[in-house]
């Protein structure tokens, strides 16, 4: 899959999660049955899936990694560690104050999968309230009484403290968070996406955290990556991280642990779990 010409007999594709391989010739594998992707999110391979080609995101790969992402996030923002670290930068003891807490802040966990659960579970744990929210409704758990399903956000977000992204990019989640959204939530609220950038207004949220009404706290952006110059790095309010929720130590060992049981699926069955996409025949 580099530039020497593809085998035709290939049957199952592993796209890894860094420099990933050209996706753009998928096509070219005539044998093709099924892609597995070592990413969370899957939007950089459906456009050139094949008509009737499985396609397997990373399931339960990066869910601890990110969702250790987004409590980091989420502790740095409310207890303004970035202020600390430009204090010690600068050499400076920074004077005593009084910082937001997470205890007893009300979470609004948007994507209720295995990213979302895993965050649930810590967030819990910081003795912080859990308001989940999936594409469907269903019974609640240890974490959240129940979930709720996606056409309740409105009527969430006016209650949400903090609102955390962790759905994949679809044409239906796209812009999940725009300016009629993000006005819905009560002032000094904190915005974090683990998901994709594309998942809110980028102008519209950096309206808002301009004006001082609400905070951000990014691993992702749109665009991305944010090229230099671009006024959200200099928005106040807001924190970026350069998109490094799954990029941890725990990830080869379970990566490789995902790739081995899928193969020994492939194998045994000429299927693959986990598929959140099929290939269509082109219009």
């Amino acid at each position: 899959m580099r530039d020497d010409p593809p085998r035709p007999d290939l049957e199952l594709v592993i796209v890894p999660q860094f420099n990933a391989p050209r996706v753009k010739r998928l096509g070219e594998l005539a044998d093709l049955r099924a892609v597995i992707t070592l990413t969370a999110g899957y939007e950089h391979v459906t456009p050139h899936l094949p008509a009737g080609v499985a396609l397997a995101n990373a399931v339960g790969v990066h869910d601890s990694a990110t969702a250790e992402m987004a409590l980091a996030l989420m502790l740095a923002a409310q207890r303004d560690i970035p202020t600390f670290v430009r204090a010690q930068d600068a050499g400076r003891w920074e004077k005593q104050q009084v910082t937001r807490s997470l205890a007893d802040s009300r979470v609004l966990i948007v994507g209720y999968g295995g990213i979302g659960l895993a965050l649930a579970a810590r967030v819990v744990a910081c003795e912080a309230t859990v308001t989940a929210v999936a594409s469907r409704a269903r019974d609640g758990d240890e974490y959240a009484d129940t979930v709720h399903p996606i056409d309740d956000l409105s009527a969430l977000l006016p209650d949400a403290d903090i609102v955390v992204l962790a759905v994949p990019l679809l044409d239906s989640t796209r812009g999940l968070l725009g300016a009629e959204q993000l006005a819905l939530l009560p002032d000094d609220a904190l915005v974090v996406n683990v998901g994709r950038g594309g998942l809110i207004d980028t102008d519209a949220l950096r309206a808002e955290c301009a004006s001082g009404r609400l905070r951000a706290a990014l691993d992702v952006t749109d665009p991305e990556p944010l090229p230099e110059g671009h006024p959200l790095w200099s928005t106040p309010g807001v924190l970026i991280s350069p998109h490094r929720g799954g990029a941890s130590t725990a990830f080869p060992r379970r990566g490789a642990r995902y790739v081995t049981e899928q193969i020994a699926t492939f194998v045994r069955t000429h299927e693959i779990e986990h598929v959140v996409a099929t290939g269509e025949e082109s219009s």
